[in-house]
């Protein structure tokens, strides 16, 4: 099975409107992908150990970004002029046509990656987010698991 996200099924939760009302995040675009494939590799998860990241993976993906096909979303705390301080969030994963294929995210506070996956889902056109595998976190905002068929016959 594959999980995704299909941009009507996006489900955005009472308080993470309040969240996302209240304003206290910058949020970017490609502005720091080499910052944010850093931080997903080297963010300690509960119940994980180690990260798939490699270095060799990690140069690959900043390649891909210099060719415009790994993108990046990012979430900054901010100053009092409202200049972006500190990156505490954010996700990165390659744009292939009208499908995202989410590859990683970390979150140095809360909502911080959920803000980005929010973003990622209203900024973009895509018919589709490949979040690939199951975890709560993506569940809760409305991902579902399909079929392996089936999510080969969309991407082709």
């Amino acid at each position: 099975e594959r999980m995704v996200l299909f941009p009507d099924e996006l489900r955005i939760s009472k308080s993470m409107r309040q969240v996302l009302k209240k304003g206290e995040f910058i949020i970017t675009e490609n502005k720091a992908f080499e910052e944010v494939i850093f931080h997903c590799k080297n963010t300690e998860r509960k119940d994980e150990f180690g990260t798939w990241i490699t270095d060799e993976m990690e140069q690959a993906y900043i390649e891909l970004h210099k060719l415009g096909i790994a993108k990046s979303i990012e979430i900054w705390r901010f100053d009092s002029a409202q200049r972006p301080t500190e990156l505490v969030g954010g996700l990165y994963g390659l744009e292939i046509g009208n499908i995202f294929c989410g590859e990683s995210m970390f979150s140095k506070v809360s909502n911080a990656s959920k803000v980005a996956f929010v973003h990622l889902v209203k900024s973009k056109n895509d018919n589709m987010i490949d979040c690939q595998v199951y975890n709560e976190h993506l569940a809760s905002l409305g991902a579902r698991e399909i079929e392996r068929d089936s999510f080969i016959e969309m991407i082709q």
